[in-house]
């Protein structure tokens, strides 16, 4: 089963989980939702390499993906899905409105 670590409120995250729903290939884990959710993530984000470039430049690194074999990756096409458009209509979550 893939792990996809991410929260209802950012868009990336929501066009992820768009296409897993119903699929029990796949857990969402909405880390907004409860404070054990954001612990599990922040225990991964903090120890995980694949989260070295988006720390430094100062994103949260969601959605996430844990692979069947414990590989973590930020990348969908990885995990089987796709990646948001990047001119696709929508919230950013980034300040200046130029993404997530």
């Amino acid at each position: 089963m893939i792990k996809i670590y991410g929260m209802e409120t950012c868009p990336d995250c929501t066009y992820v989980e768009e296409q897993v729903k119903g699929n029990a290939n796949y857990e969402v884990v909405d880390i907004g939702s409860h404070v054990r959710n954001l612990k599990e993530f922040l225990r991964l984000r903090d120890s995980d390499p694949a989260f070295d470039a988006v720390k430094r430049a100062g994103t949260v690194g969601i959605p996430c993906f844990v692979l069947d074999d414990g590989t973590v990756t930020l990348k969908p096409e990885k995990a089987g899905l796709r990646r948001r458009p990047k001119d696709a209509e929508g919230a950013s979550c980034r300040l200046d409105g130029s993404g997530c």
